[in-house]
């Protein structure tokens, strides 16, 4: 019986060891690579944030890289003509999302337009979102909704601010703007502020899920690299992940039986392509990209203004000289406003807010940069390095909305990757670049601003995801004196 064990213990032994180095067997003409240990890979080298760790790696290894976490391969790409080739000869190919273990709970088993693979079904996921959600008439018919929630933001923000500094704190603003927006497109409900039109008790605990629904995208899981430990519920990250989704489950359930008017008509025509199911993914997936992404970007905007005082001077004229004062500067002004705008995209390169691209899985080998990818790569591309890379940038490390300025500013905007590239690109960029230019006009029109302190505002990162300053912005807001006749009062 002893013996028998023995042989099973070193059978199970001698299989892993087997396994291990055939999953671990290199093919040739891969990328270059740091130096790996057995098992693990290139684990030891990861320190957060990520987007910096790559940096710092690709310095030194080119920037194409081969990294191996575990039992799965990575390419890290931080060049844009490699994330170009990515995109445009390898788009299809690359085209899908590697399925990993959040996406496989918190995606509807990979059924999400985030997550659901390349084929007939995501293609139907997309044709949905960007037709029927997302569409420039869709958008211009909601329009009253972005108007209400901006003008109880300067309500808000106007509080003890006319004739006299007071003290704001925006982080919170911005997330509460932002979410009450897609709620309302999508429901019809606010969550947050004065009007709310639930019951306290329905709103606390929905706004108490939405911060679990956008801290999930940094949930990581070890058993998606080493699979041994998929039979251990390490610190519990499979427990609280189950947990997640019985309640993000629940939650997009009551706003189905609720509301959603617009996708529950299509399904009375197309129950097929409109099932609850799929309406439920929908949901979270604009709550997860519509929120979260655009209120960090306006913090980051409004940090590198009072960074930069004779940009906001600039932009501020710019608004007086089109809109004046005897008007509240409108979504449709945005576009006749490129100083503004040259502000949001300078933002959006320092300070992306996805500096690393959604990853995609290579579906087939492919070549990219000369290089043999294998089949089932996750790809990587780092945005947040090849926004400051210096052989496409002239200084890249400050803040200067100048750069998109003019004929050539129409050239850099295309070295700028905030939404992706290829056909899994966000589709949700026209709403984030409605919001954030009619947020921006207003804050800029309406109110004077200055730092807290004489001493210049901390820039530093979160360590998440997402990156949002580590530190929330707190500014010293007042309403222009010339302004005080239209700034919403109590």
């Amino acid at each position: 019986m002893e013996n028998t064990t023995l042989y099973a213990i070193l059978l199970a032994v001698l299989s892993v060891v087997i396994l291990y180095f055939f999953l671990t067997r290199e093919p040739e003409n891969l990328p270059p690579s740091p130096p790996s240990l057995p098992i693990i890979g290139h684990l030891h080298h990861l320190k957060l944030p990520l987007h910096r760790t790559f940096h710092s790696l690709s310095t030194k290894y080119g920037p194409i890289m081969n990294l191996r976490f575990g039992v799965r391969r990575f390419v890290v790409i931080s060049s844009l003509p490699l994330a170009e080739e990515c995109f445009t000869k390898n788009d299809i190919v690359l085209a899908n999302r590697p399925k990993l273990f959040v996406g496989k709970h918190l995606g509807y088993d990979y059924t999400t337009l985030i997550s659901a693979p390349y084929g007939d079904r995501w293609r139907n996921l997309r044709k949905i979102a960007t037709i029927e959600v997302l569409s420039s008439h869709r958008l211009n018919v909601l329009s009253h909704v972005r108007r209400d929630e901006i003008r109880r933001l300067m309500l808000r923000l106007a509080r003890g601010g006319f004739g006299s500094d007071h003290r704001v704190e925006l982080k919170t603003l911005f997330s509460e703007l932002t979410f009450n927006i897609m709620m309302r497109m999508i429901a019809g409900k606010r969550y947050y502020g004065e009007g709310v039109n639930v019951d306290e008790a329905e709103a606390r605990e929905g706004r108490k899920l939405v911060k679990q629904i956008v801290g999930s995208g940094g949930i990581s899981y070890a058993g998606d690299f080493l699979p041994i430990l998929k039979l251990v519920d390490y610190n519990g990250v499979k427990k609280r992940v189950v947990e997640l989704k019985e309640k993000i489950d629940a939650f997009m359930q009551s706003l189905i039986d609720d509301m959603i008017s617009h996708l529950l008509h299509l399904q009375e025509s197309q129950p097929e392509d409109y099932s609850d199911f799929m309406i439920k993914g929908l949901v979270l997936v604009l709550l997860l990209a519509g929120t979260d992404t655009s209120s960090i970007t306006l913090e980051w905007i409004m940090a590198n203004l009072l960074n930069n005082p004779e940009k906001l001077k600039k932009a501020q004229d710019e608004i007086d000289s089109l809109v004046g004062h005897d008007r509240l500067v409108e979504e449709s002004d945005v576009s006749k406003l490129p100083y503004l705008q040259c502000i949001i995209f300078e933002t959006l390169r320092l300070n992306a807010t996805a500096p690393l691209l959604l990853p995609q899985a290579s579906s087939a080998d492919c070549t990219i940069g000369g290089y043999f990818i294998p089949h089932d790569t996750i790809v990587v591309v780092n945005a947040w390095a090849i926004h400051r890379d210096r052989e496409l940038w002239e200084d890249p490390l400050s803040f200067k909305p100048e750069r998109f300025e003019g004929s050539d500013g129409a050239k850099q905007n295309k070295l700028i990757l905030p939404f992706g590239l290829g056909r899994r690109a966000c589709p949700g960029a026209p709403l984030a670049q409605r919001v954030m230019g009619w947020t921006l006009g207003s804050l800029i029109q309406c109110f004077d601003w200055k730092r807290v302190r004489e001493e210049e505002i901390d820039m530093r990162e979160s360590s998440g995801t997402t990156m949002s300053k580590a530190v929330p912005l707190e500014l010293m807001c007042r309403v222009r004196p010339s302004m005080e006749q239209l700034v919403p009062r109590d």
